[in-house]
């Protein structure tokens, strides 16, 4: 446990290397008694004092390719705001971040809201108005992407943006447990992986998400977009990157960053 203090020292921080761009060394080095409740408070103080607004949230780490890319062992979740939104239309400054990269996911928009600690998966089902095709940019604030469960945790479990695209599906038209994904970087695939790779059914983990943040006073509600995490391991973005990723039933989702000349998609 840390104290007061320290979580508000950590929380500037973090505030400060995003702002900046100059990520900082793991937490957990200066902090060894910083845990997973600690980190979750840190995130919720500095939600609470951005201008954007709450437009829902992402579960992280809940894929066995994640967890093994970041060398974690449990799930975690973040706030998605409004000013994380992007544009298939527009490209994106890398240089807004200190070190991106990009993740596919099955997105789900709630058309109503979830139960906190008792939700169930058949909640989440009769709540979610569609699936859609999504693509989520997360970013460390943590040098090198050198987390443990409670960096990223504080971190807002590394949310950086998302761009959803056009289609959407209710999720008694699809299998939400049987969706392929792929993701190329211009004509290149460079990702591939199945709905069911995250938790074995994407809909577990809005489940688990919704009874996890009732514990911290947060619920999911209509409206809301919730990313359940990613059906296969995150791809670096680099300046002049095309993204495109394709998911079976769901249609397409593109996300392109600026060549650092400040060109984008023609």
């Amino acid at each position: 446990m840390i104290n007061e203090t320290e979580l508000r020292i950590i929380a500037d921080r973090l505030r400060d290397a995003e702002r900046d761009r100059l990520p900082v060394a793991p937490l957990v080095r200066e902090f060894p008694g910083l845990t997973a409740d600690d980190a979750y408070a840190i995130q919720l103080h500095n939600i609470r004092r951005r201008s954007a607004a709450v437009v829902g949230h992402k579960v992280g780490l809940s894929s066995k390719a994640m967890q093994d890319m970041m060398g974690v062992d449990e799930p975690d979740y973040g706030h998605l705001l409004a000013d994380m939104r992007l544009s298939e239309d527009e490209a994106v400054d890398a240089s807004r971040f200190c070190s991106p990269r990009v993740e596919i996911e099955v997105a789900f928009l709630l058309g109503g809201d979830l139960p906190g600690e008792d939700c169930t998966e058949d909640d989440v089902l009769a709540a979610t108005a569609a699936l859609a095709p999504s693509i989520e940019l997360i970013d460390s604030r943590i040098a090198d992407w050198r987390i443990s469960l409670a960096d990223t945790i504080a971190d807002n479990a590394s949310s950086a943006g998302f761009v959803v695209g056009a289609q959407r599906v209710p999720p008694k038209d699809v299998d939400p447990r049987d969706i392929d994904a792929v993701l190329w970087r211009g004509g290149e695939e460079v990702a591939a992986g199945r709905s069911d790779a995250v938790l074995g059914n994407p809909v577990t983990a809005v489940a688990w998400l919704a009874r996890t943040v009732a514990k911290f006073g947060v619920r999911l509600k209509a409206g809301h977009l919730i990313l359940p995490g990613a059906c296969a391991r995150a791809v670096d973005a680099r300046p002049g990157d095309e993204f495109r990723a394709g998911f079976s039933g769901l249609g397409d989702v593109r996300l392109a960053f600026a060549d650092g000349k400040g060109r984008g998609r023609e």
